[in-house]
């Protein structure tokens, strides 16, 4: 990785540290697509993180990893850089039932910023951002 100072966000680059160890590796969390102020990571389907086998659809937990990982990382992306922060808190709404056998993206933006904490909202969906299945917002300690 690039320092702070010197960091401009590279999807390539990102791919590298979600991919790389620990609970991003085992979810498959991946970069999907950016803009200025957002950021979409996407997790495939994966039958073993099925939270019920005839449903087919993924479990609540690794979904909760997604959206947080996503918010957390859309504050980077506003702070210009990998800099230390820890959730506050994190709200979910389920608009509806996952897909089965589909997996999710979701797409966070920073909606403001301090000098002590970061907000961020988003969406996640399986085909379109047209027709959201669940709803994040959350905060973050800067660090």
């Amino acid at each position: 990785m690039t320092k702070t100072d010197a960091w401009r966000f590279e999807p390539a680059e990102l791919d590298a540290v979600l991919s790389g160890k620990g609970l991003n590796a085992m979810l498959g969390h991946c970069y999907h697509a950016h803009g200025d102020r957002w950021i979409e990571l996407a997790m495939p389907w994966q039958e073993r993180l099925t939270g019920d086998p005839q449903e087919r659809s993924l479990a609540r937990g690794p979904v909760m990893a997604l959206l947080d990982n996503t918010a957390g990382v859309s504050i980077w992306l506003r702070r210009g850089g990998y800099l230390p922060q820890v959730t506050l808190d994190l709200r979910t709404d389920y608009l509806r039932p996952l897909e089965r056998g589909a997996g999710l993206i979701c797409r966070c933006e920073c909606v403001s910023l301090s000098s002590s904490i970061g907000y961020a909202r988003g969406i996640a969906y399986e085909r379109s951002p047209d027709d959201p299945a669940c709803l994040v917002s959350s905060a973050y300690a800067l660090l």
